[in-house]
């Protein structure tokens, strides 16, 4: 078979122009690269991965954390990241870890020993001081805010969409407000929490634990919720649920029970899906597509310019007003 070297005299090109028609590089002309894959087809040419990683020092594949991919949240952020590793002509490697810190281990393990180029976090469970560690052996992009040096961040401020969220039913007249987590370790439901304490605290408003649900995902962990609230002698008037899907199963949970939305209790969702649009709920729109475009620009800067200082990008978030309040 032949070699690069003779697929260049072949072609009339340099050995770095082959290189770089190999490696998608954009920057060759449309001429060059023709004659190249020319050459390549009439030799029968197949380049070998491994070599050409060798050559570069780069796989093509970024890796992809994230619990699960079954659920719209994480559909939405790996739409607008897909869509931008398609335009590189990178391969995005889905890790699926189910909040498993020794499944978060071995794909940070992956990015230390270079079979994949860099790393990006839609959700985690090991604290940030275990994931630094592995900072100085390609880019790790989080999609949330961390203040690493070496780690670029593109986030939602959790706190001022969670405080614009309460405000908003505050001014609606609720003051018996009660709201719905995922996970109450993670750092985005800190803010959460802050968020809700600060405004219950502004209108002198005392706090309900037992108003407080968590492990709220999927549609049935809203229903669960809604059950839980249709059983309570003294009721939120509102509730704020963080994440459209959960939101979803309260709002269908409530007709079923014959409670009046948003009469007898309002609901605020948060990441608009389209599943909140369909059941007209008021959500809290933070940009997921946007993120995961503008995530995997963070590790591709960081990829093409390794001194470049690490990204920091907040995405503006925003309320969407339907019928659920």
């Amino acid at each position: 078979m032949a070699n690069i070297r003779e697929i260049a005299e072949a072609a009339q090109v340099s050995v770095t122009t082959v290189s770089r028609v190999l490696n998608g590089h954009p920057y060759v002309s449309e001429e060059k690269r023709r004659r190249v894959e020319e050459a390549m087809k009439l030799a029968g040419y197949s380049p070998n991965s491994n070599a050409v990683h060798l050559a570069t020092g780069r796989t093509g594949m970024i890796g992809v954390v994230l619990p699960f991919n079954h659920h719209p949240y994480f559909h939405a952020l790996l739409g607008g990241l897909m869509e931008e590793a398609l335009k590189h002509q990178y391969t995005a490697l889905l890790c699926q870890t189910n909040y498993d810190p020794r499944e978060e281990r071995r794909y940070l393990h992956m990015l230390r020993t270079k079979q994949v180029d860099g790393l990006i976090l839609c959700s985690h469970e090991l604290p940030w001081s275990d994931i630094a560690l592995y900072a100085a052996s390609g880019p790790i992009v989080a999609c949330e805010s961390v203040q690493h040096e070496q780690i670029s961040s593109v986030y939602t401020n959790h706190y001022d969409a969670f405080l614009r969220g309460m405000r908003y039913l505050i001014g609606r007249g609720h003051r018996k407000i009660g709201y719905c987590i995922g996970r109450r370790n993670s750092e985005s439901s800190r803010q959460r929490y802050a968020a809700y304490a600060d405004a219950l605290r502004e209108i002198n408003q005392p706090l309900q634990p037992t108003w407080i649900f968590e492990g709220c995902v999927h549609l049935s962990d809203g229903i669960r919720v809604l059950d839980s609230v249709a059983a309570m002698a003294d009721r939120p008037t509102a509730l704020l649920v963080t994440g459209d899907e959960a939101a979803a199963g309260v709002l269908t949970r409530a007709r079923q029970l014959g409670i009046s939305i948003p009469e007898q209790l309002a609901i605020v969702g948060f990441d608009n899906q389209p599943i909140s649009e369909a059941l007209r709920l008021t959500t809290i729109d933070q940009h997921l597509h946007e993120i995961g475009v503008q995530a995997f620009q963070a590790f591709y800067n960081d990829m093409v310019d390794p001194e470049a200082v690490s990204r920091k990008m907040e995405i503006p978030y925003e309320l969407v007003e339907r019928s659920s309040v």
